[in-house]
C-alpha cells in the first residue's frame, strides 16, 4: 500500500499522509499533480489518497475508490425513528443496554444501527481483519457528520478492532456479549451498492468455521446471528433458525441460548 495527498493539497494534508503511512507502516508518496493512476502504475501497488474530509482507498489499476459512508445505515435509522422496524434488529433483538460484538466489520453499517439501537448505556465493538480497512473505517465513525446527532453519537461509540474474528473472540471471556453477529462474504455475490463493490477485492473471504461458531457460542450470552444469502448452505451447516423474507436477496439466521 501507498500512500499519497488529495490532487489539491497543503502542508497539513501532507503531513496527515504521512502520518497516515507511519500507522499503517506503508509508504508515503509525494503527489507532485500526478494522476493516482499514474502513480499507481509506477508503485505498482494500491493506493490510499488522504484527501481533507476523507480517506480514498484505490485497488491497484482501479479508477473508482473505496471509502467510508455510512452506506444504508443513515435511511435505516431515519426510518427507526419514524417508528418502523428494521430486520437486522428484530433478528438480534437488540435492546437499549445491550451488547454485540460484529465480527465482520466492513463498513460497519449494521454496527451503527446497532448502537443506536442500545444506546448510551450499551456496547458495540466491531472487527475488521484489513488493516487498511479497519483504519479507513474507525477514521469514518469518528469523523464523518451525518446531520443526524443521535446517528452520529452512535458512530462515535462504536469500538473497531483490527483483527481477526477467531483471535479475537479467543480472548473474550464467557457470555461477554448479549449478541456475536456475523456477515461475511455472500457465497452468492450480491452487489448492493458501488461501496460494497469497492470494498470486495480487500475483504477477507474466511466465512464461518466450526472453530469460530464454538467461540461464538461460547462468547454470546443470549444469540448468535448471521445475515447471509438465501442459498447459503451455512444456515442449515451450523443450525440456524432462518428468518426468511420474501423477494429478499438474504437472510438472517439466528441461534438462541436463552
Amino acid at each position: 500500500m501507498i500512500i499519497t495527498t488529495a490532487g489539491r493539497t497543503n502542508e497539513e494534508m501532507v503531513a496527515q499522509a504521512q502520518k497516515t503511512a507511519l500507522d499503517l507502516e506503508s509508504k508515503y508518496v509525494t503527489r507532485k499533480k500526478r494522476s493516482v493512476l499514474s502513480i499507481m502504475e509506477i508503485e505498482q501497488d494500491d493506493c490510499l489518497v488522504v484527501g481533507k474530509n476523507r480517506l480514498e482507498l484505490y485497488p491497484f489499476g482501479e479508477e473508482d475508490p473505496f471509502f467510508f459512508h455510512p452506506n444504508s445505515s443513515m435511511f435505516r435509522i431515519k426510518r427507526i425513528l419514524k417508528g418502523e422496524s428494521d430486520p437486522f434488529i428484530e433478528a438480534t433483538q437488540l435492546k437499549a443496554g445491550m451488547s454485540i460484538l460484529d465480527c465482520t466489520l466492513g463498513l460497519a453499517s449494521d454496527s451503527i444501527v446497532a448502537s443506536f439501537a442500545v444506546g448510551e448505556s450499551g456496547r458495540v465493538a466491531g472487527i475488521e481483519a484489513n488493516p487498511y480497512l479497519a483504519y479507513i473505517v474507525r477514521k469514518g465513525l469518528s469523523q464523518w457528520d451525518s446531520g443526524i446527532a443521535d446517528m452520529n453519537e452512535a458512530m462515535r461509540r462504536i469500538t473497531a478492532i483490527q483483527n481477526d474474528s477467531l483471535t479475537v473472540l479467543k480472548q473474550l471471556e464467557d457470555n461477554s456479549y448479549d449478541c456475536i453477529y456475523f456477515d461475511p462474504m455472500f457465497e452468492e455475490t450480491v452487489l448492493e451498492s458501488d461501496g460494497i463493490r469497492g470494498l470486495t477485492k480487500f475483504a477477507r473471504r474466511d466465512g464461518l468455521s466450526v472453530d469460530i461458531m464454538k467461540e461464538a457460542y461460547r462468547v454470546a450470552r443470549r444469540r448468535i446471528v448471521l445475515k447471509d444469502h438465501f442459498r447459503s448452505t451455512r444456515f442449515d451447516q451450523f443450525h440456524f433458525s432462518v428468518y426468511r423474507r420474501k423477494t429478499a436477496k438474504f437472510h438472517f439466521g439466528v441461534i438462541k441460548k436463552t
